[in-house]
């Protein structure tokens, strides 16, 4: 009886939309069909894989779901460039998150910022100086000893982001400004901050202006760096 167990072979329990799901997108990768094309009917995809329409139906609203495709009027379903970040914005939730893993997102955040150095400066403009300066005058004088404020982190490193000129990134940086903001109310990192002299955003700016990507994540690194001690210690 024994011998005869080892023989058999494990059961696939996924579903049967699950297997659909999975063979479509191998489909769509072997035709090698890029964004615009029309890929074939729920009647011709449901004969081909040998299920029944409505399966195929809800396999293709997973696909869309996901954005891997969409509709088209006279065309039928067609390959779309999906939104990476759009399944994972609606599920950005802070207040049902774990602690763990909101403090992950918050070190994200702050990696970041101090990685896009070289895009920024290599893509700043003079026009994007000027904002920039515009931004800082209207912060707090001592913002060399304070702990910035949530609407001066959002218009000051929002501008940052967008001087990127990587709009995924902007759009993640759009995404984790609440859970920023979720994490220093909500009491997540204890230990309180140490108010002490650090690179400012006025800093910030003057770097950006005369200085290089290298003094730049140098001073992003230490501009950080209370909320760095906070995750770390």
């Amino acid at each position: 009886m024994e011998n005869m167990i080892n023989k058999l072979e494990m059961i696939d329990t996924s579903s049967l939309v699950d297997r659909v799901e999975r063979n479509l997108i191998d489909l769509l990768i072997k035709k090698n069909l890029k964004v615009g094309n029309a890929i074939p009917t729920e009647i011709e995809l449901a004969g081909a894989l040998g299920v029944s329409r409505s399966v195929v139906r809800e396999a293709l609203v997973r696909l869309r779901m996901i954005g891997l495709i969409e509709s088209k009027k006279h065309r039928g379903a067609v390959i779309t460039n999906p939104d990476l970040l759009a399944l994972l914005e609606k599920r950005m939730i802070p207040q049902v998150l774990d602690d763990e893993t909101l403090r992950e997102i918050f070190e994200l955040r702050l990696v970041l910022e101090i990685g896009m150095a070289d895009l920024i400066m290599e893509r700043v403009t003079p026009e994007d100086i000027i904002e920039l300066k515009e931004i800082v005058a209207n912060e707090p004088a001592q913002t060399e000893t304070y702990q910035f404020q949530i609407h001066h982190e959002i218009a000051f490193h929002g501008k940052l982001y967008e001087i990127s000129g990587n709009a995924t990134l902007k759009k993640f940086q759009k995404m984790l400004m609440p859970v920023f903001d979720f994490v220093h109310k909500s009491g997540l990192l204890k230990k309180e901050a140490v108010i002490k002299k650090f690179v400012s955003h006025q800093g910030l700016v003057n770097i950006i202006e005369h200085g290089s990507a290298e003094m730049l994540r140098n001073g992003m690194r230490n501009h950080l760096e209370n909320h760095f001690a906070r995750l770390f210690h």
